[in-house]
Order: C-alpha cells, then structure tokens, then sequence
C-alpha cells in the first residue's frame, strides 16, 4: 500500500509538472503577420479582481476588428475556461475608423489588446485559464486565423506585474469605453430619417469639442463616419442607415474623445423618456424662437414691417385697437409658418425634394411678388388709388393685418439666418408634432417684436400723434419697396437668364400702364384695362420656361456643383469646398461679397489646389436637395469642407469670416500644391 501511495505522488507531481509546462509553452501564439501573448500578471491576489488581456501585435499597415466590425471583417472571438477563478466578459477599447476604397472598417491599425477580469476563487492556489481565438487580419486582402492559449499562474498575497506590461494593459484600459454618467456628452434622442438616416442628439456638458460616435450595432448603422451639425452645445450625428434594416427598439453608442470613451446604453429611438433626452427638444425650440427674431433684422423682411408701422402710427392713441392689432399680425404669421412648414413635412413625407424657402424656387411666384410690391410702393407714392381694397393689401386696415402676417412669413422664410438651420434641419426627422411645434415658435420670434410694440404703453406712448408728416412718411416708406423689386428682379434674372429681367420689367411696366389706365379712362378703355390687367400674370406665367440650366457665379475658381466632380477629387485626394446657395438667400450673398468671392480668399484656395463647386439652389434641384438632405439641412446657406481625400464633411457656420477659411489650412488639412 505505501508503495503505490508512494507512485501515485511522484504520477501527480510530474504531472503538475508537465502540465505547467505546457501551459506556459501555449502563452504566445504567431500567425501570419501578427502575434498574440498574455498581459498578466506573474502571480494573482487572493480573491481580488485583476484586468488581464490578449494583446495582439500586428505588423504595420495590418489590422483587426472591433465588435462591430463595420462594412467588412469579423470580430475575433474568444472562448475562455477557467479553473480557479471567475472570468468577465471581454472588454473593447475604442475603435478607430479604417477606410479601405468605399468601405469603412471599425478596428485597430496596430497593436491593440482586448481585456477582461479575473478573480481567484477562494481557497485555490492557481489560476488555470485555456481560450480559443479565432481572428481576421487584414490589409488590403484579409487572412483569418485560429489559435488556443493557456496560462497558469499562481496565487499568492498580492499581484506582481512586469512594468512594460502594466504599462501596456493601464493604456488600453483607459481607452475601454466606461459609463454614460460620467460622459462629458447628455443624451439627447434618436430619431429615425426615412430609410436612410438616422440621427443621435446629444448636448456637450464639459468638453468643446464634439465626440468621435461609433455604433455598437453594425446591421442597422452604416460604420462610415457621421454627418455632424453643431448649434452651440448641441451636436447632431447623421448616420447612413444600411438598406432594408429593421430598426431596434433602442441602440448603443461610443463616444470618445480620442484618448478616453464612453458607452451610451440602449438609447431609444424617439423616446424621450427622460429630461436629459427633453432637453434638446427644448433647445431646438428656443433656438427656432431666436431664428425668428432675427429674422425681422432681415432685409427682406423690413418693407412688409415697414408697411405696418405705419399702419400702427395711423391708429393714434387707441392701445386697444392697436393691441388687436398686433394680435392679427401674429395670427397670420403663425398661421402661414405653420402652413408652410405643414406643406413642407406633407411634401418630403411624399418624396418630394424640396427645402425650407421652397416657394421663392418657383419664377411664377417671383414674377407675383414683383408686381406685388411693385403695386403697393406706387399706391404709397400716390401714383394712382383704387378704394381701400390695396390699403387692406398693404396691411394699413384691420382687415389687411392677417395678410400682412402672412406676407411677412412668405417673403422671410427664405431668409434663413442665424439658429435657424439647425431647427429647420431637427423639423424634417422629429415626430410631426414636435416639427410642427418648431415652426409655431419661429412664427412666434418673427411676431415677438410687432407684439411687444403693440402691447406695451411706454412704447406706444412714443410713438408720434397722426398728422400730415405721414404722408411723407408714407413716401419714404415706398422706397424698401422699390429696393425689394430690385432683389425679386435680380432672383428673377438668375433664375430665367437674361430674357428674365426684360420678362419682369415688361410684366411692371404693363401693370403700372393698365392701373394709369383704368384711374384716367372710363367705360371701354378702362374695361380694357382692367382685362389687361387681370390677364397679365396668366401670361406672364405662360410664356415662363422651366430652364433647367443652373446659373453659376462668374467668380474665377468656382464650377457648378456636380457629384462626379466631388467623388474624382475624393479620389485623388484633393481637397473640396461647396457653396450651397440661391440668388434668393440674402445671407448666402452677403457671405459671397464679404468673404467667398474676395479674391484673398479665392488665391488661398488656389494656392491649397481646392476644387471650389458652387451648389446654386435658386431653382429647385433634386440632385442638391439629395445632397443637402444627406448632410442633415434642408435649408441654405450651408458651407461644406472636405479635407484632401475626406469622405464625410466638415460643417461651417452660417455666418462666414474670412479667418475661419484661412483656419481650414492650418498645416494639417490641406493637401501641398502640385
């Protein structure tokens, strides 16, 4: 008996020995053109949790995948038994965007080491681990692989690390995403686009710089980079959605801020269950409310104010009439935003490609406003009268106070301007509701003002007492009228070519003959003239020609916005600049004049070899509308910048300065010139 006691010891103990042995002979596994070892410690604490991993060593220009992989690859995978100990689920630092032809890869261009915890089980002396791994490493061409690996170690009073090792484990265990409460970025929403975008709101808390955003889910979210929209703290992530992808109830986001990360768990699509997620909704909507009181420092804007304050000015002392006043002047603007922005919901719903300013697209309704204005600043000139039916047009009668609302609305919304081009952009993918709510608050900052004016006594008390100075008053008023003639004709002229200013000054010269006629003449003449005049916008609209030809800017440098021109400069990885504008979009001018035809800025886009495409939406354009919509706006102006080779665009603001061109070329952006 003590004999086989005896051999039974010295069978265990070589075993102990060999198995040992052998583990430690399985801890480096090399494939091609990469290896992979162990980052653990030489000996493991009791019952205390330690971080090891898998560090993967590639060779340069080679990669591996994260968890989700993107449009190509696989995610490795790991199969972990253990003896003596609790193992946690892998953990994946933070991937990097891999661009290979038209595909986006999400994975590490280098050496990377994905990481999980270990706890020794009470009582046990040795930590006994065994894992399968099977990889895809890539380049160009991809070489999938397998291996198994085992590590024993023992367990002993306190773990005991090799510095270079601790050193690399510490480095990517900072880069493992942790949680969203400690994010520097608040949740917003998300929200689906149709079937093919999907955009994810989130507001800054702490850092300026907006976050790199990866998608945890790859069947649902192209990997390609998003478009992103800024708006103060506000940060708005477009998102391709993969075609014929069914949406989740809720998806899962990385954040990082190149050195750190965090996750964003199970986000809800249009959800907002929660005021972090409300707080966005209510910053879009004070942000439209801004957009429209803005909007009344708008040059397009002030003739139709204009024609009110006078109106106001006639009323005298009376605050009530005055008050009701200012409240039909609301009415109708809220009324006609809302309309608008129901039209242009109901319309893209339908498939149609139109944006915000969708009705200065059309010549017919351009040639209308001309004679429209072009009438009232006559009336004002006294140049000929016809009972109150114009004065009631002009907005100088309770009755005209509606109208004059609404024609405010109409000859503003294509202005857009500062705050607006996010909540215009935030309309067209929240729920209708919310949508409509954002267009109700524009009305409602374009109104503001008139309002105030209307209800306060200390204001209306400064207001000058009705006398004959009015009627000089009423002259000089004339004059915004005539310049807005000149701005619609100006449109007109971009939009038909040259036939189009002798188009528009006819159609003006024969109303203003037809309205002589008619105060001068009577019986048939004046008949005549009246059918002339009733006839002359069907004409007008008969012989107007859809011209589908787009009218660029005679600027040296520039070429006419065309997506084959964008995707061979991707190509050869030159830089692009795109100028989505319309003769009608007042500050798109304003930018031109002061900033983007300056020939200092023009040479410095020569000099960077950066190929200048003007997108000119003053007709309507699906092919720009498309490209418009792809970058999150649905109104102008928008400004985008696409460094040497960059397939996803950076976003400038609204109101340009010269030195934010010069801020493009910092060195790092632009490609040397050939």
């Amino acid at each position: 008996m003590y004999n086989i006691k005896f051999f039974l010891k010295i069978a265990f103990t070589l075993l102990a020995f060999y198995w040992t042995s052998f583990t430690y002979a399985q801890e480096v596994v090399t494939a091609d053109h990469m290896q992979i070892r162990w980052l653990a410690p030489s000996s493991f604490a009791r019952e205390s949790t330690e971080k090891i991993g898998l560090y993967f060593i590639l060779e340069s220009g080679w990669h591996v995948y994260w968890r989700n992989p993107g449009d190509s690859g696989a995610a490795p995978q790991f199969v972990i038994e253990e003896v003596g100990a609790s193992a946690g689920p892998i953990e994946w630092p933070f991937p990097t965007r891999i661009k290979i032809e038209h595909l986006t890869n999400l994975g590490y261009e280098g050496n990377v080491a994905y990481l999980f915890d270990l706890t020794p089980k009470p009582g046990r002396e040795q930590v006994l681990l065994s894992v399968d791994i099977e990889w895809l490493v890539c380049k160009i061409e991809c070489i999938p692989g397998f291996g198994s690996m085992t590590l024993a170690r023992p367990v002993g009073g306190q773990s005991e690390w090799s510095p270079e090792d601790l050193k690399v484990r510490n480095y990517f265990a900072q880069r493992v995403p942790s949680s969203e409460e400690s994010s520097p970025w608040r949740l917003g929403n998300l929200a689906a686009q149709g079937n093919k975008r999907i955009r994810l709101f989130i507001e800054s808390v702490e850092l300026d710089k907006p976050a790199e955003v990866f998608p945890v889910d790859g069947k649902v979210f192209s990997a390609a980079k998003p478009v992103l929209q800024r708006d103060d703290k506000s940060l708005i992530y477009v998102f391709a959605r993969l075609p014929d992808s069914t949406l989740p109830k809720a998806a899962s986001f990385v954040l990082s801020d190149g050195n750190r990360a965090w996750q964003l768990n199970q986000v809800p699509f249009s959800s907002p269950l929660s005021e972090a997620q409300w707080r966005p909704l209510w910053l879009i909507i004070l942000t439209a409310f801004a957009g429209g009181v803005l909007l009344n420092l708008m040059p397009c804007v002030f003739p139709v104010l204009s024609i009110k304050l006078l109106g106001l000015i006639g009323e005298g002392g009376n605050t009530g009439t005055r008050l009701r006043e200012g409240m039909l002047y609301a009415s109708g603007v809220i009324f006609t935003f809302t309309l608008l922005g129901l039209i242009l919901l109901i319309l893209r719903a339908g498939g149609a490609s139109i944006g915000w300013g969708f009705q200065l697209q059309s010549p017919a309704v351009v040639m209308s406003l001309i004679v429209l204005f072009w009438v009232m600043a006559m009336s004002f000139h006294g140049v000929f009268e016809f009972g109150n039916h114009l004065v009631k047009v002009a907005g100088l009668s309770r009755g005209g106070t509606f109208g004059t609302g609404a024609l405010a609305v109409f000859v503003a919304a294509p202005c857009t301007g500062p705050f607006m081009g996010v909540a215009l952009g935030s309309a067209t993918v929240l729920p209708p509701i919310e949508a409509i709510l954002i267009f109700i608050c524009m009305g409602l900052g374009l109104a503001a003002p008139f309002v105030i004016l209307c209800a306060s006594p200390p204001l209306l008390d400064r207001l000058p007492s009705p006398g004959p100075w009015m009627d000089k008053l009423r002259q000089l008023l004339a004059f915004p009228l005539y310049a807005t003639v000149i701005w619609l004709l100006w449109i007109f002229g971009r939009m038909e070519g040259e036939e189009g200013w002798l188009l528009g000054t006819s159609m003006v010269l024969l109303v203003t003959v037809a309205l002589w006629m008619i105060r001068n003449y009577t019986g048939f003449v004046r008949a005549i003239s009246w059918a002339l005049l009733l006839l002359s916008l069907p004409a007008g609209f008969l012989i107007l020609e859809r011209n589908e030809q787009q009218t660029i800017s005679a600027s040296i440098g520039w070429q006419k916005y065309d997506p084959a021109l964008l995707k061979q400069a991707q190509k050869e990885k030159r830089s692009v600049f795109i100028d989505y504008t319309a003769a009608w979009c007042v500050t798109c001018q304003v930018n031109k004049r002061r900033v983007l035809d300056k020939e200092t800025v023009l040479q410095l886009f020569k000099d960077n070899n950066v190929l200048l495409l003007r997108a000119d939406w003053t007709r309507d354009d699906p092919q720009i509308t498309e490209s418009l919509a792809a970058l999150g706006r649905n109104s102008i102006p928008v400004y985008a910048w696409y460094p040497g080779g960059a397939k996803d665009p950076e976003i400038l603001p609204q109101i340009l300065q010269e030195y934010m061109i010069a801020d493009l070329f910092d060195g790092r952006n632009a490609p040397k010139k050939e």
